[in-house]
């Protein structure tokens, strides 16, 4: 089964909900015309990475993610098309929680994932609640899992994800370009580890002094990069093909060799 995936590398805003909600749906329109099967937003796609104080994000979060899921729900709907809706700062009974949201072809959530690890350097823990599961969905019947940005760098969260079943991981995230090796490196390597499809969208542009490192990509379970984008903003395809899958697992069956009861994490 082959599908064509849409990487949205979005410049968002920091701070302008209403700008960055009409701009996405202007970029994911655009990706229409390449007739995707899924479409990629990356991470924080109505605040950016992220407006502080915490007074300000907590004014500026979505309320139960009500407009992120009129408007991503609605234009899923719309155009018959999954969206996996990168991030958005949400808030729930006064918490906020840096939210993904995955919709399928009739616009239903079928995913809800908090970001678990925040990225400590920023501060991000005390701004934004840390997810307490991980999560699965089907789009398509593909078994699909995921994380957002600074989880790519704790593989034992995404094992457990795809010794759940995985096949196709999506990684939206607001990356630095002064960490772009960082970013692409752990991308693939998580492909390559995990013997599955992942597809990774980052932020590009600046978020007050800091400068998102677009370079958003989709690799393979072999770690062939099947889409590597730029810095700029930009939209991008890969196609992927999960007849492969079966196969690569079983020539390296790194699942069956496993022992984990000689490791202590």
């Amino acid at each position: 089964m082959e599908k064509k995936i849409s990487l949205v590398q979005m410049d968002v805003r920091l701070g302008e909900p209403e700008a960055n909600f009409s701009h996405a749906v202007a970029l994911l329109e655009g990706a229409l015309r390449e007739s995707p099967d899924i479409l990629v937003l990356p991470e924080t796609v109505n605040v950016g990475f992220f407006p502080t104080p915490a007074s300000r994000l907590a004014a500026l979060a979505d309320e139960n993610g009500k407009r992120t899921k009129e408007i991503f729900g609605g234009f899923a709907r719309a155009h018959a098309v999954n969206l996996v809706a990168g991030s958005s700062a949400v808030k729930e009974n006064g918490v906020i929680y840096n939210r993904a949201y995955v919709f399928d072809r009739t616009g239903n959530v079928v995913a809800s994932y908090d970001k678990i690890h925040g990225f400590s350097p920023s501060g991000e823990p005390e701004y934004f609640k840390g997810g307490d599961h991980t999560v699965h969905f089907s789009l398509d019947g593909i078994a699909c899992s995921m994380a957002v940005c600074y989880d790519v760098r704790f593989p034992e969260l995404i094992r457990t994800e795809a010794l759940e079943g995985a096949d196709l991981f999506f990684l939206p995230a607001a990356w630095p370009l002064v960490r772009k090796e960082h970013w692409v490196t752990l991308v693939k390597a998580r492909a390559i580890e995990n013997q599955m499809y992942v597809c990774a969208v980052n932020e590009c542009g600046m978020a007050g002094e800091t400068k998102n490192g677009g370079h958003s990509l989709l690799v393979s379970p072999w770690g062939e990069e099947l889409c590597h984008l730029g810095e700029e903003e930009e939209i991008g395809q890969g196609v992927i093909d999960m007849s492969v899958i079966a196969g690569i697992r079983e020539g390296i069956n790194v699942f069956r060799d496993r022992r984990p009861e000689l490791y202590k994490i």
